[in-house]
């Protein structure tokens, strides 16, 4: 999974991918963490890979990991080359989806861009400058179609019937999103694929908020709940967070973070939030491999059937795929973690090519080249 980090200078952007960056470098088995100076990597964190791994005393324990791709902050003209914006928004494209960072906190030591704190008006000044990236990217594939249909090209001339409906909602203001693509046609769908379109991608809102606040209780932030009440609207996900802290407790352990959290009556980080928010926005999911040599989380797409699923060990297992040997997490801990309790209760199944895997999945795939 990759994430997009955008927003406005001195929303807390930085900071936010700070510590990502820091949470990201101090993950084992991981000698990488900022692959680049604007992406970041970290684990996805997963009680059920730690409790496995736990169980087989295991050499390596491997879990899925997110991409964050961070840019500068965007500013009013950014499509058009102002600030920093238009050289770094090619790097998101490639996203899974968009995280926001909105300014939800108000004080003056850290000045904003436009000089007060609105949130509305900050989510606009972004959406419009992700909305005229598009145009132009949709325009000038609009006229390569256009040419092509003068020659009688029936396909281009498909292609450029339906960019100029595009090109005409995006130039209302109106994001991708809501725009009435055809789901069952192929060629269109490869075609938004290849554009990238920004303002198609699944939003996620990052509300940034104070110290004081994650103090006071992030509720009683009117600003947040003006950001989540857009969210529910346009059926986006809106997460509250602390940039400032998630950065001051990056490099703690996972025991000092814990009690850390148990102190501010926390149940996670915002760092993990964001991440489950993700997965959640995406419709993605993790099933289990096993063993004394490495356990390890493998992140799908809600849906997938089992020899697909192998696919992401290896093409091998896809190609020659036979069966599955599968036992549910849930039934492996109300078993005591048991397998022999497991076998006599009947809960390892063999499943086969149409078996649907679902979240949680322990797997071990026999499979033949």
């Amino acid at each position: 999974m990759k994430l997009g980090i955008v927003g406005l200078p001195n929303v807390g952007k930085s900071t936010l991918f700070n510590a990502i960056t820091n949470a990201g470098a101090g993950a084992a088995n991981y000698p990488f963490c900022t692959i680049e100076p604007n992406v970041g990597v970290v684990p996805v964190p997963d009680a059920r890979l730690d409790k496995l791994a736990e169980i087989w005393d295991t050499d390596k324990k491997t879990p899925a990991i997110v991409e964050f791709v961070d840019i500068a902050g965007l500013v009013k003209g950014a499509s058009k080359g102002e600030g920093l914006g238009n050289k770094f928004l090619g790097n998101i494209r490639e996203c899974d989806a968009i995280v926001h960072v909105v300014r939800c906190f108000d004080g003056t030591d850290i000045v904003h861009v436009d000089g007060s704190v609105d949130p509305i008006r900050d989510i606009e000044t972004i959406d419009t400058e992700l909305i005229l990236s598009d145009l132009e990217a949709v325009q000038n594939r609009l006229t390569r179609f256009a040419k092509a249909a003068k020659t009688g090209d029936k396909k281009a001339a498909a292609s450029a019937a339906w960019l100029t409906e595009l090109e005409t909602h995006l130039s209302e203001g109106k994001n991708a999103r809501t725009f009435d693509f055809e789901s069952l046609d192929d060629d269109q769908s490869t075609l938004v694929r290849e554009l990238g379109l920004l303002t198609a991608k699944p939003i996620i809102y990052a509300a940034n908020m104070s110290e004081d606040d994650l103090m006071g209780g992030m509720e009683n932030n009117p600003h947040y709940h003006t950001v989540k009440d857009l969210a529910e609207k346009e059926g986006a996900e809106c997460i509250p967070i602390c940039a400032k802290t998630e950065e001051d407790i990056a490099d703690y352990s996972p025991e000092e973070k814990k009690e850390f959290l148990a102190e501010m009556g926390i149940e996670a980080t915002g760092l993990d939030n964001l991440i489950k928010a993700g997965y959640h926005l995406l419709g993605l999911i993790s099933y289990l491999t096993d063993g004394k040599k490495e356990c390890r989380a493998w992140t799908i797409r809600r849906g997938t059937k089992a020899p697909q699923a192998a696919g992401k060990i290896h093409s091998d297992f896809e190609r020659g795929f036979i069966r599955a040997s599968v036992v549910a997490y849930d039934d492996f801990a109300a078993c005591d973690f048991n397998m022999q309790t497991v076998k006599s209760k009947g809960l390892q199944r063999t499943e086969g090519k149409e078996y649907v895997v679902q979240d949680g999945d322990i797997i071990e795939f026999l499979f033949n080249v």
